[in-house]
């Protein structure tokens, strides 16, 4: 659950929503998304007493509308993955879910989108100033904790990241498994300054959309065109960089996770998919919710 009025708040419920998807949590971190999300859209515009409300009110009514009709395809996804970790899979078939699980992001972008503008429409210039304070409070410190590492520190600290990722799934791994991973770590694409550089052009992106509507006399059209190409330009770069680099990303993950698997045992396999048939099982219970 990607980053709810503007393109960040956007972006945050989408990121959410997903990594919901993937954690063992799940129950009790959707059934608070509207708490938990009207919280984090405190701490970047300083919410009043009015727009709070509204907002939990629209997170909730997303979130119906989510539990009913994404859920199930979200747990469909999932029995997809299920069928792939307990046998063999090359990384362009690992590949081949990510256009599935975009749409699935583009569905809940376009379901939040009105909620959107309603709560662009009414933030002040105070709000904005400290949305612009938040996003500098956050380059500084994605600076110190991504940019400002020693270099084999941040080798190390990619290394964590793949290693937690996979053990998620198929449990403790061995040694060459690991080293595996550490290789992987090692030769990876990421690069910390392109990321914040696309955080930045986002940020400034937001703030000049922001700045257009937020207390302005404009139409209901005219607003809806801003937040509508803020939310185009959070899911999919204009630059054409970014969009090479992250398209090299994901390539490099689809064949580090097929290498991962090709090295697991019938038990990791098996493990794997008692993970993910778990994942199912909490995603169809959520749906069948009231």
């Amino acid at each position: 659950m990607h980053r709810l009025s503007n393109a960040a708040r956007i972006i945050g419920l989408l990121s959410l929503a997903v990594a919901l998807a993937a954690c063992s949590a799940i129950k009790l971190g959707y059934n608070t998304l509207p708490q938990m999300g009207g919280w984090w859209l405190d701490g970047y515009l300083d919410l009043n007493d009015d727009q709070e409300q509204r907002i939990r009110e629209d997170l909730a009514r997303l979130q119906q509308w989510h539990r009913r009709e994404e859920l199930p395809k979200l747990a469909g996804l999932l029995q997809r993955a299920e069928r792939m970790v307990g046998g063999e899979f090359t990384a362009q078939e690992a590949c081949a879910v990510v256009p599935d699980l975009r749409a699935r992001l583009l569905a809940l972008a376009e379901r939040a989108e009105p909620a959107a503008v309603t709560l662009a429409l009414g933030l002040s210039a105070e709000q904005l100033a400290q949305l612009e304070r938040k996003y500098r409070k956050n380059n500084r410190e994605y600076r110190k904790d991504w940019i400002e590492l020693p270099a084999g520190e941040l080798r190390e600290k990619r290394f964590k990241q793949f290693l937690d990722r996979a053990e998620t799934i198929y449990g403790r791994l061995d040694g060459p498994q690991r080293e595996m991973l550490r290789s992987q770590a090692e030769r990876t694409v990421f690069n910390a300054g392109t990321n914040l550089q696309e955080r930045q052009r986002r940020q400034q992106d937001i703030l000049q959309g922001l700045r257009k509507i937020a207390g302005q006399p404009v139409s209901l059209s005219d607003a809806r065109s801003v937040v509508h190409g803020l939310l185009e330009r959070g899911l999919q770069s204009p630059d054409q960089r970014y969009r090479d680099y992250q398209e090299a990303l994901f390539q490099e993950a689809c064949r580090n996770v097929a290498a991962v698997h090709q090295s697991t045992t019938p038990q990791q396999r098996q493990s794997a998919v008692r993970r993910l048939r778990a994942y199912q099982r909490d995603l169809e219970e959520l749906a069948a919710e009231p």
